[in-house]
C-alpha cells in the first residue's frame, strides 16, 4: 500500500493548487492569476497559450520558483516551494528543473561548453565529469565542432540550442521554457521544435512552455488556455 501510495505521488512532477498572484502599488490592487490548478506527469508536455499580459510568464515564473505567489502552493517534485528556504528552493530548481527563455541568456564570456557545465558545476558535479555530459548533449543537439566558440561566434539557433542543453544537462524533471523560439525564424524555430520533442521522449523529462505559437502548442500533450488569469484546458483534438 506504502509502495501504491509513493508511486502515484511520483507520477506528477509539478503540481499547481489554487494558485492566485495579486500586485498591490499604492491603492491599486491587479490581480493576475485566479485559482490556477493544474498537474503535469513525468514525461508530459503542455502549451499554455493566452494574449499578451495574461499571466503566462507570471505563472511559469510562480511555478519555477522565480516570484512568490499570493495564495494556493506550488510543489515541484514532492517539494512545496512556500515551504521552503531561499537556499532550498535553489537546490530544487537545480535539481528539478531546467529553464529556457526566448532569449539564450548564455554567459558571453564563456564558451559552449562552459555554459552548458555550469548547472553541473553548481550542483558540485566534478568538472570532468561535468565536461563529459556537457559535450555529448552539445554533440545531440549538433554542437559538437562548436563546443569551444562563444555565443557571440555562433548564430540564433546554435545559442538557442545552446540553451537547451545547458537546460537539460542535468536531466531535470522538468523544463520550463518562456517563448523558447520566440525570438528565431521559422526554420530555426522548427529545428528547436523537433529537438524538445525528441529530447522529450529520450530522456523523459516533462515540458511546460509558454508560446504564442499555435504550431508548437498542437505539438505538445495538452493545451491550456489562460484568460484574464483564469485557466482552462482546451479539449484535446
Amino acid at each position: 500500500m506504502n509502495e501504491q501510495n509513493a508511486m502515484a505521488s511520483n507520477e506528477n512532477v509539478l503540481r499547481a493548487s489554487h494558485v492566485a498572484k495579486t500586485y498591490a502599488e499604492g491603492g491599486l490592487r491587479t490581480e493576475v492569476l485566479s485559482d490556477v490548478s493544474f498537474s503535469l506527469k513525468r514525461g508530459e508536455t503542455m502549451a499554455i497559450v493566452g494574449a499578451s499580459g495574461s499571466g503566462k510568464s507570471t505563472l511559469l515564473h510562480i511555478i519555477g520558483g522565480l516570484d512568490t505567489l499570493s495564495s494556493g502552493e506550488v510543489e515541484v517534485d514532492g517539494r512545496v516551494l512556500s515551504t521552503l528556504s531561499d537556499a532550498e528552493r535553489g537546490r530544487v530548481r537545480n535539481r528539478s528543473l531546467g529553464f529556457i527563455y526566448q532569449f539564450h541568456h548564455l554567459l558571453p564570456e564563456f564558451t559552449a561548453l562552459e555554459n552548458v557545465c555550469m548547472p553541473l558545476l553548481i550542483r558540485g558535479t566534478a568538472i570532468e565529469q561535468a565536461q563529459k555530459q556537457a559535450t555529448a548533449l552539445l554533440e545531440r543537439v549538433g554542437l559538437g565542432e562548436r563546443t569551444h566558440h562563444k555565443p557571440s561566434e555562433l548564430s540564433g539557433g546554435e545559442r538557442q540550442r545552446c540553451a537547451v542543453a545547458r537546460a537539460l544537462v542535468t536531466r531535470p524533471a522538468c523544463v520550463l521554457g518562456d517563448e523558447p523560439t520566440g525570438n528565431l525564424d521559422e526554420a530555426n524555430a522548427a529545428q528547436v521544435y523537433a529537438l524538445m520533442l525528441e529530447l522529450n521522449r529520450e530522456i523523459g523529462t516533462s515540458f511546460i512552455l509558454v508560446t504564442h505559437d499555435p504550431r508548437l502548442a498542437a505539438k505538445m500533450d495538452r493545451t491550456l488556455v489562460l484568460h484574464n488569469g483564469v485557466l482552462q484546458e482546451t479539449s484535446p483534438t
